[in-house]
């Protein structure tokens, strides 16, 4: 959470400075010039590769595969296109990076490792029974505080003579 604080505080403050300073070097209608240019290489960049993926994606969900990569890739590509219509080098700068798809691939790694540590973390930390919980639950305690869950195996035997072994929780 801070850190998206930080982002949308400081970020602009970083991007005015860059463009003042640009623009006394090189003029100001040149620097909105350059800005402009970039928003409709990356808005290109970023329709081309959008595509791409969402073709690759199609292709997957018609031999039944599950396209959970090309579904980062599309996520970064959205982010991509909203960074390179900010004006502002250092916006276009990350756009670039999520655009172009060896950074994308390379950075996607990263974030879905990261986001996986953090769902096994927060997962087994639950499971351990140190978080709270859940908002949905009425302020109540979890069935398995109460007691009233019970684990076992049972075997069930129907009328069909049909044997099943069974393991249940609840």
């Amino acid at each position: 959470m801070r850190i998206l604080f930080l982002l949308f505080a400081i970020m602009p403050i970083i991007e005015i400075a860059l463009l003042v300073k640009v623009g006394g070097i090189i003029g100001g209608w040149n620097t909105i010039g350059i800005v402009l240019l970039t928003a409709f290489i990356g808005a290109y960049f970023v329709r081309r590769e959008g595509v791409s993926t969402l073709q690759t994606a199609q292709a997957k969900m018609q031999r039944g595969e599950m396209p959970g990569k090309e579904l980062i890739d599309g996520l970064m590509l959205a982010v991509a296109g909203v960074l390179m219509v900010t004006p502002g080098f250092v916006t276009d700068i990350f756009g670039i990076l999520l655009v172009m798809p060896g950074t994308r691939h390379g950075i996607a790694a990263f974030v879905t490792k990261h986001m996986k540590m953090r769902a096994v973390t927060t997962a087994t930390f639950h499971q351990q029974g140190f978080g709270q919980h859940s908002p949905f639950d009425g302020g109540r305690e979890p069935k398995h505080a109460r007691g009233d869950v019970f684990e076992g195996q049972y075997t069930d035997k129907s009328s069909d003579g049909e044997s099943r072994q069974l393991n249940e929780r609840d």
